[in-house]
């Protein structure tokens, strides 16, 4: 495995990726962490991420630096370089000229990092400090006409830094790059996959759990139905599943997943009816972050109702996804703002005296689709679109009412059709439509209208950290539209959301 540090870098989980698509397995790890704690992973590499700090402020970032003792190979990045310099001697200081975007790299070696890479390639640079003086036994080994340390190595000790980011896309020989680190300088192999995280993931919830009891809150989706599959591996019938029908899911969802959980999944699982609950403490609640903490603790007053009819539970299992911590703590507490709160992050209450079981938690969602098809999962279920935990009632902008949650249902009912019939629905990372709380003049028949305004949202993703929005055909957009129109009542305007992610994000709420 690889251990990376995370500084802070809006990139920290591109590098994850990267490493993870060559099939080494790697967690990222907070600058708290100790030597010794990352020695005891027995790690064949270290990479130290970028951040936005600069490493001569105050209270910049910093990790053990006993980590360069430990005789294990280290890749900084950017402000990992820096800090690496740093620690070893060297000296950074803000550059003359600050560096960002497209860079043309002129490597001065062909070994090491840049062992089949071109004298010249393209990089992508963003910077604003530089390298002044290097630590002794490291020598300048790629250069650009703004940085003349682009790169720098000791190979004795195996220990490489790189000014640019060889994670991100626009580096053309990124992945190139990175291969050499973790197969030519730390020696891994190519083995993690799926089946073999599937395999270890079984044995440790069998070392965790034993023969007691889990309880697991289960949605429907992809995330929840693997966590299921896995636990349901690992110890059978000490497994219960619990589905709560909110009253906020799109039409007919809750009997279609009742049917297909249990066509699906031979596992013990119970459905509890609570919409008039849910959707009565919502009344006249606009703000969407009192929306989720009041879905949440609706939840999980019914969660623990019906939990605590399981005699000897000591467990409580959650689907959470690396892309969840990362949204809600950034990286274990890393100097990432918080954008929204999860409702499948954060614990439980305390009164409920269970341990978390979190399978998942390092994973991707790419990755938790691949691990479906591992443990074959039904391909609805894997290739299910994410739906949040809080379901309709942060697609209704403004106060739900059992009138706008099925308008909701009937435009959303619409858009999936059609985005299935097109043959987009496996294309898009998620599709789906927000109810507005405006309203605008319409002309139906000879006769004005005043009715409510619906978004459809579109994008594609690989895990959700950022999004494109989808460039869907104008006939395809034109049919949704008119459909919408004529068929569902108090409707009489159809936008479509183009905005990409970041600077905004893929829920409207």
């Amino acid at each position: 495995m690889i251990v990376i540090i995370d500084f802070g870098s809006q990139f920290n989980q591109l590098i994850a990726r990267r490493v993870r698509e060559c099939r080494v397995y790697c967690h990222i790890e907070a600058p708290t962490i100790t030597a010794e704690q990352i020695q005891a992973l027995e790690p064949e590499g270290i990479i130290l991420s970028g951040g936005p700090a600069s490493i001569y402020e105050k209270n910049s970032p910093r990790v053990d630096s006993d980590i360069f003792n430990l005789g294990i190979p280290i890749l900084g990045i950017c402000y990992g370089t820096h800090f690496m310099v740093d620690s070893l001697g060297g000296k950074v200081k803000k550059a003359n000229k600050r560096e960002y975007g497209f860079a043309t790299l002129k490597t001065k070696t062909a070994k090491g990092l840049f062992a089949g890479i071109e004298k010249e390639t393209v990089t992508w640079m963003s910077h604003g400090d530089s390298i002044q003086s290097l630590p002794k036994g490291f020598t300048v080994t790629a250069s650009t006409d703004n940085t003349k340390v682009a790169a720098m190595a000791n190979t004795k000790k195996k220990f490489f830094g790189v000014q640019f980011h060889p994670e991100v896309a626009h580096t053309v020989k990124g992945t190139k790059i990175i291969r050499n680190f973790l197969f030519d300088i730390c020696g891994c192999k190519p083995s993690w996959t799926m089946k073999s995280f599937a395999g270890d993931a079984v044995d440790q919830i069998r070392r965790q759990v034993g023969d007691k009891k889990v309880i697991l809150g289960l949605s429907g989706g992809v995330d929840s139905s693997v966590t299921a599959l896995l636990i349901h591996q690992a110890i059978g019938k000490n497994l219960t599943c619990i589905f709560v029908d909110n009253g906020l899911l799109r039409k007919n969802e809750a009997t279609q997943l009742k049917e297909k959980l249990k066509n699906h999944l031979q596992i013990n699982i119970r459905f509890v009816r609570a919409s008039t609950r849910f959707i009565k403490a919502l009344h006249q609640v606009s703000d969407p972050e009192r929306k989720r903490k009041i879905i949440g603790k609706i939840f999980m007053e019914v969660f623990e109702s019906e939990a605590l009819k399981i005699k000897n539970a000591d467990f409580l299992a959650q689907g959470t996804l690396y892309p969840d911590i990362i949204e809600s703590q950034s990286a274990f507490g890393g100097p990432t703002s918080v954008i929204k709160s999860h409702h499948n992050v954060g614990g439980l209450p305390k009164k409920m005296k269970l341990k978390l079981v979190e399978p998942l938690k390092f994973l991707f969602k790419d990755e938790v689709r691949k691990l479906g098809k591992t443990l074959e999962l039904d391909d609805d279920l894997v290739w299910r679109q994410p739906f949040p935990g809080p379901g309709l009632a942060i697609r209704i902008i403004g106060e739900i009412t059992k009138k706008r949650l099925n308008i909701l249902r009937e435009v959303d009912a619409v858009l999936q059709e059609e985005i299935r019939a097109a043959g987009y629905y496996r294309k898009l990372w998620q599709s789906f439509a927000v109810l507005l709380p405006i309203k605008s003049v319409g002309i139906m028949g000879d006769g004005r209208t005043y009715e409510n305004i619906v978004a459809i949202r579109a994008v594609t993703s690989k895990d959700a950290m950022t999004a494109d929005w989808a460039k869907l055909p104008h006939k395809l957009l034109g049919i949704i539209s008119n459909r919408i129109i004529n068929e569902v009542r108090g409707v009489n305007r159809v936008v479509y959301d183009i905005s990409s992610k970041p600077p905004s994000t893929i829920e409207w709420e």
